[in-house]
């Protein structure tokens, strides 16, 4: 995939701040740290601050201004989820979150139609021959992607 590696959830808030800048968009970042305040710890005892490895888990949720609307949900466990105008994509591999966010913001984000099976697809190509691409809703192409559809 050779995306730059992005050790720790601040080391992508930092990727994802540059590209907010690049791009001119507002940005708020909400932080998760502790065992007993992140999404995936749900077991973990109150108080309960480190994993049962001594680490400090750290998540964040990135709200990026513009159009689309996006957002970046940061996982400890090395991945993220990212909302683009209500489409999910999930399990996107933390080093590739910048390079992501430069195809939808940079214009090679794209939705395409099928007539069988019928739908619309949003569609993030990355370099390296890397896409991820998810069903869009029927009925709900937002008006950004009306404008990438082909």
């Amino acid at each position: 995939m050779g995306h730059p590696p992005l050790p720790t959830t601040e080391s992508a808030v930092a990727a994802i701040r540059e590209i907010a800048r690049e791009y001119g968009l507002e940005m708020t970042v909400t932080d998760d740290i502790g065992a007993d305040q992140i999404s995936r710890r749900t077991s973990a005892g109150v108080f309960t601050v480190l994993d049962p490895d001594g680490s400090l888990p750290h998540e964040a949720f990135v709200e990026l201004g513009g159009s689309p609307a996006v957002t970046v949900q940061l996982f400890a466990e090395d991945d993220a989820k990212i909302t683009v105008d209500g489409v999910e994509f999930e399990d996107i591999p933390r080093d590739s979150v910048p390079a992501f966010l430069r195809s939808v913001h940079g214009g090679l984000a794209h939705v395409k139609g099928r007539f069988f099976p019928p739908g619309w697809w949003l569609v993030v190509p990355l370099p390296g021959d890397e896409t991820y691409k998810e069903l869009v809703l029927q009925g709900t192409l937002s008006p950004w992607m009306s404008r990438k559809a082909h």
